[in-house]
């Protein structure tokens, strides 16, 4: 159930920075309202996922649909991934559920929760890697030289 979650969350963080991401492009304040809901943006990205007890985990969403989603083990599931009626949902290949997730909007620096469908179970999602740190960190070698 935690790889389930795992992988709502990111899916959940991929939709929400993907809207953040098309809002700079729209002028206008009305313009960017719709743009936060295209389906047409797939959420592809690699994102962290924070259990309520603290475990992490990692999932990564492809540009085709499909996802990896990796615990702390290393234990990989693997499905496809789809926006349905406002929600983040993940299908895992084999015999397990798909489980359509709640998200909520991205807060300042990103983040943003995912509920399962239970109600119980949310986790924290914020996107790995982001290519604003790799350029500040590329910027400074240079100019200390």
């Amino acid at each position: 159930m935690k790889k389930l979650v795992l992988f709502a969350a990111v899916a959940a963080l991929s939709a929400c920075n993907q809207t953040a991401d098309e809002a700079p492009v729209a002028t206008d304040t009305t313009a960017a309202m719709p743009e936060a809901t295209p389906v047409v943006d797939n959420g592809a990205g690699t994102y962290d996922v924070k259990m309520a007890d603290g475990t992490m985990g990692k999932t990564v969403i492809n540009a085709d649909g499909t996802y990896v989603d990796t615990d702390k083990d290393g234990k990989e599931v693997r499905g496809t991934f789809a926006r349905k009626d406002g929600k983040d949902c993940f299908d895992p290949e084999g015999d397990e559920a798909e489980m359509c997730w709640t998200v909520t909007a991205p807060g300042a620096d990103g983040s943003f929760t995912a509920t399962a469908p239970d109600g119980k179970t949310t986790v924290t999602v914020t996107r790995s890697g982001t290519t604003t740190t790799a350029t500040t960190a590329a910027v400074p070698a240079p100019a200390a030289t």
